[in-house]
């Protein structure tokens, strides 16, 4: 085993991602070796191989390999998996573009997932897990967060019933999908909904109706570690990503028993990081409203100065402690 600051960083991301740059300057900062891949270049700009057996000393040993750099598996140290894009196999046919690509998850991340406790920024079978809004909405209540009065539902009757009786509604979508009209882009904000909208396309499919918070700002909230930066959004918007350049931030400190209850909803998910999206009322009370478990960050340092990219190679250089 060579000594810990030998050891490398895997950063494994999508080919333009500012984000994962930041981290890997930070890291580069450190002298901390880095070698950052995508699984869609698997094949000559990426070659992988892995090794099992019982007498080896460890579970599993082989080496990630790029053009310019080599990760020995075994002496990872740590895991930034950012926002990595699979392989589409576009030049085969269906069927074999079906094959390929699932050899590759099960192959390579199979891999990836086997190795021996390196620190993961964060594992993507826990982001997984925790990117389930409805478990989102039961974790935050369990934790005392106040979460507003939420309804997911594919039945007609329940859906007008929850926006007759709450007012003022909104519709979220569960979970981002790309999504085209017309060959246009669609991106899913949340929206105002009434209950005379609501028709029996309903049925379909779950839609997530929640009571709308009458709010004065939104506060984005990322937890790196044990760090937490705190970031006051004011747009006017009910949905502040419709506008970036409606935006306006303060960096605020949040109170310490809702901070520990944030920590302590990542440790729930066995998460190192996540963004929480909360909203502020008319009395300065705080909603919660949901995490990303990889959420993006970078513009929030750009604009504010918080040293976010920072705390990720502090987290990313640490390792696994007990190794």
């Amino acid at each position: 085993m060579p000594p810990p600051e030998k050891r490398p960083v895997l950063v494994a991301t999508e080919a333009d991602d500012t984000t994962a740059d930041m981290v890997i300057t930070e890291l580069n900062r450190k002298h901390v070796p880095v070698v950052r891949f995508n699984p869609a270049d698997i094949g000559a700009d990426l070659k992988f191989s892995a090794r099992f057996g019982t007498r080896r000393p460890a579970p599993v040993a082989g080496q990630v390999r790029t053009p310019s750099r080599t990760a020995i598996l075994e002496h990872v140290r740590a895991v930034y998996w950012r926002r990595p894009v699979w392989p589409a196999f576009d030049r085969l046919d269906e069927a074999d573009a079906r094959f390929a690509a699932a050899q590759t998850r099960y192959g390579l991340g199979g891999v990836l997932y086997a190795l021996d406790s390196p620190l993961w920024i964060n594992h993507p079978l826990r982001n997984a897990a925790a990117d389930y809004k409805p478990t989102q909405l039961a974790v935050a209540i369990r934790l005392g967060l106040t979460v507003p009065p939420t309804l997911v539902t594919n039945d007609v009757d329940a859906a007008r019933e929850f926006i007759t009786s709450h007012g003022q509604v909104i519709y979220k979508t569960l979970r981002w999908t790309p999504y085209a009209r017309d060959g246009v882009p669609v991106t899913g904000w949340a929206t105002p909904v009434t209950a005379v909208e609501v028709d029996d396309t309903l049925t379909v499919a779950p839609h997530l109706f929640q009571a709308r918070v009458d709010k004065t700002a939104d506060i984005r909230v990322l937890v790196v570690g044990r760090r937490v930066f705190a970031v006051r959004i004011d747009s006017g918007l009910l949905d502040w990503r419709k506008d970036y350049s409606a935006l306006t931030y303060t960096v605020v400190d949040l109170p310490d028993q809702l901070t520990k209850a944030l920590r302590a909803y990542l440790d729930h998910f066995a998460l190192p990081t996540g963004s929480f999206d909360l909203a502020v009322d008319r009395a300065g009370d705080y909603w919660w409203l949901e995490l990303n478990p990889n959420g993006q960050w970078g513009w929030l340092e750009e604009n504010t100065g918080l040293p976010m990219a920072a705390a990720f190679a502090d987290l990313l250089t640490q390792g696994d402690p007990t190794r």
